[in-house]
């Protein structure tokens, strides 16, 4: 009897396991693209030179206001690296009038958030509040903007606990392989700032990034939600008609344009030595010659999603499905005014760093060589337009989509266009774009290089590989490490 039970759970387990199989195997074909129409925008100016945005969405009782001002990290220096996000983290804590308590507890009274932080390209203030609180939500935005106190004792606070947030990621490879990437390959420096960059900070250097940078006439404030146009720009005006402009200061133009040389994806190797980590990140990157204004951008965007973008990107399959070499891999597009910053990413045990590399390497130069499969490349395009389509549906995505495209200068009415851009994108613009962008790229792998070094002379003979210590680097200094500071 017992035989008998026990090959009945064995013949059940089976055939719930071919079930399964079967219907996994069988995964649905992806439904048409759903379209979306965007309500038009409408755009203003005050007399001090800001400009207005507004979109009205009278669905839900919900308004989401951002400050877009056209300063961010690449206004910096490497010196004061983090100099932006400092400046604009500050502004929240604290003002002439409210401590930074009393700035968290207000917005909370009114239901509503109070965010403010700064990336390479600008630097911005969002709040979303339901529609019957907007002036009162906005009166409290007001004076975080136009009347920051900067107090010693907020910034000192917040310059630790930013340093020992960097002490700690510093420690982390796929941290340290994305902030060497900056200066190495990009020409750039983290946006979040160095140990040393941070310490250095004073209230003066604070208070004289907002004063060059936070004016009106390079500044844009987007409303999304339930409020008319007028409604809008007379609430503008009445809480931000009055701040005076200020003398701009100029703007870094830092990056590094596409490497010339040989055919190759990649034509250098650099290992950052992290004895005794966890794992090795291992990471490519490229700078691209295409700005977020290109006609590339679309292409850039469908590649972007068919390499790296999702659980069932090529990335993704060939490293851990596959192969069950990683958590996850990825990439990703940081885009400027007339370039884009182009990563792929993924962390991977010590030992088998040099063959994720190869994989890597294996998957950029398929884009390049042969055209992506209609029944590959359709299902990819819909990811795209289906999450563009979502996004749209909250105040505080469609914020974020016109803040893109203003922060560039670029028309809004492209909103409406990114769908058939997308779903007009071929497998050969995609296998075009990644020939002539993707080509002279470099890796770095932060690791335990001890455990992957053999494996990676074999796997890539001749290669130019450059080691250096991770308690020897220092993105000061040209070469990276802390002896040839200058």
């Amino acid at each position: 009897m017992k035989i008998w039970i026990g090959l009945r759970i064995t013949f059940s387990l089976a055939l719930i396991v071919g079930v399964a199989s079967l219907v996994y195997s069988q995964v649905p074909a992806p439904g048409p693209a759903k379209s979306v129409s965007v309500p038009a925008v409408k755009e203003a100016k005050l007399k001090n030179g800001l400009t207005v945005a507004v979109v009205e969405k009278r669905s839900v009782p919900i308004v989401t206001v951002q400050l877009l001002v056209r300063a961010g990290a690449s206004s910096e220096n490497i010196k004061k690296a983090g100099l932006a996000n400092m400046t604009a983290s500050m502004l929240t804590k604290g003002t002439k009038t409210r401590s930074a308590e009393q700035i968290a507890q207000d917005m909370e009274f009114l239901g509503g958030s109070i965010n403010s932080n700064a990336g390479w390209n600008n630097s911005s203030v969002s709040i979303t509040v339901t529609s019957d609180k907007l002036e009162q939500a906005m009166a409290i935005m007001a004076d975080v903007v136009l009347n920051p106190a900067f107090k010693q004792e907020e910034l000192d606070l917040l310059k630790q606990q930013t340093t020992d947030e960097l002490t700690y990621n510093l420690k982390q490879p796929g941290f340290i392989n994305t902030y060497v990437a900056s200066r190495r390959v990009f020409g750039e420096h983290p946006a979040g700032g160095t140990p040393e960059s941070v310490g250095s900070f004073t209230r003066n250097d604070v208070a004289s990034f907002y004063t060059s940078s936070y004016s009106p006439d390079r500044s844009i404030l987007v409303f999304a939600g339930d409020i008319t146009p007028s409604a809008a720009s007379a609430l503008a005006d009445k809480l931000f008609g009055g701040w005076p402009q200020q003398k701009p200061t100029p703007v870094s133009t830092a990056g590094v344009g596409s490497q010339s040389g040989p055919s190759q994806i990649v034509r250098r190797i650099l290992v950052v030595d992290l004895p005794d980590s966890g794992q090795a990140a291992v990471n490519f990157y490229k700078p691209v010659g295409a700005g977020r204004d290109s006609k590339d951008y679309y292409s850039a965007s469908v590649l972007n999603s068919l390499l790296g973008g999702g659980y069932s990107s090529r990335l993704n399959q060939e490293i851990r499905i596959k192969r069950g070499l990683s958590y996850g891999a990825g990439s990703g597009f940081g885009w400027r005014s007339a370039s884009a910053n182009f990563s792929t990413r993924t962390q991977t045990k010590n030992e088998s760093a040099a063959e994720v590399a190869e994989l890597v390497v294996a998957e950029l130069k398929r884009l390049a060589e042969t055209d992506a499969p209609e029944a590959e490349l359709n299902p990819r395009r819909l990811v795209l337009t289906g999450n563009f389509g979502r996004n749209l549906e909250t105040t505080v995505g469609l914020t974020a989509a016109l803040s893109d495209l203003l922060s560039f200068g670029i028309p809004t009415n492209e909103l409406n266009a990114y769908m058939p851009s997308v779903g007009g994108v071929t497998s050969g613009a995609v296998k075009g774009f990644a020939a002539k962008s993707l080509f002279n790229g470099e890796m770095i792998i932060v690791g335990d290089y001890s455990k992957f070094k053999d494996d990676l002379a074999k796997r890539f003979p001749g290669m130019q590989i450059e080691v250096i210590k991770a308690s020897e680097l220092n993105i000061e200094s040209p070469t990276l490490k802390k002896s040839d500071v200058p």
